[in-house]
């Protein structure tokens, strides 16, 4: 097994895992109202982090949407981090994953989106970590804007992908797996978006329910490429850097550059 199949596995570990803690700390500061919290008030006497005991007076404030999580300090030291970060693994793991594509098969217009796409959404996911709702809004929203949708389109792009490339019973398994989150993540998101723009309490609670959702489904997307990144070596990258795959014409670059015998078609059958 290749080195590189941690890579996958590690991403979903490490953010899901930071953005819980990022949300566990917002909690404890009194910046956010628990999930399980279904009550809210159109105000309230005393502000969130005065309130004490189990039942709090919650606004819509402080529904625990993620980006909610992490708005105020110190959680959203955390949480620019583990976006920054998460941004940087989503961008190698997209790389990766288009360079071994085209040494394994060939490239091609599935394949090439699926790289836009999941660069997009890491620059997306860049500027949601570092300019917080409530003191960068309409940037934030630019970068929600961008890293949702194209989010949702790269793991779409990569279902196709799986499907077309599949030729054993196990790569059909994958694909099957990846088809289920997709469709899993596509009803999230649709119902976090029709949700969020409510103004009932309990429709926007919900809303930030689907998000958390959504990001999880997501996340854990990416953990599946540690199935084809199990054959990811050294040369996976130098088939970019050589311009092209290693296909018919690229494996006989590969193997005269590795010293190995190449047959050559006689004189007569060149000339015919």
């Amino acid at each position: 097994m290749s080195f590189w199949a941690i890579l996958p596995v590690s991403l979903p570990a490490f953010t899901i895992t930071g953005i819980w803690v990022v949300y566990a700390m917002a909690l404890y500061n009194h910046h956010v109202c628990p999930v399980d919290n279904w009550l809210y008030n159109q105000s309230c006497e005393e502000e969130l982090h005065l309130q004490s005991g189990s039942t709090l007076c919650c606004t819509l404030e402080n529904v625990p949407l993620i980006s909610k999580c992490g708005t105020l300090p110190p959680e959203s030291c955390f949480f620019s981090l583990i976006c920054s970060t998460g941004s940087f693994m989503v961008m190698v793991i997209v790389f990766l994953r288009y360079a071994h594509v085209i040494e394994k098969h060939q490239n091609c217009v599935l394949n090439t989106a699926g790289l836009s796409t999941g660069w997009i959404c890491a620059t997306g996911l860049i500027m949601v970590g570092n300019f917080q709702v409530d003191n960068a809004k309409i940037l934030h929203y630019v970068g929600a804007g961008v890293a949702f949708p194209t989010g949702m389109l790269f793991v779409s792009l990569q279902s196709a992908l799986t499907y077309r490339l599949a030729k054993t019973q196990g790569e059909y398994c994958v694909a099957h797996l990846r088809l289920g989150m997709t469709l899993l993540a596509f009803i999230a998101l649709v119902l976090s978006g029709v949700f969020f723009v409510q103004e009932s309490f309990v429709l926007q609670h919900a809303s930030a329910i689907f998000e958390w959702v959504f990001c999880v489904i997501i996340m854990l997307f990416y953990g599946t490429f540690s199935f084809e990144f199990a054959g990811v070596t050294g040369d996976t990258v130098m088939v970019l850097a050589r311009g092209g795959a290693l296909g018919p014409n690229g494996r006989g670059h590969k193997a005269e550059s590795l010293g190995g015998p190449i047959s050559h078609p006689p004189e007569s059958m060149s000339i015919l």
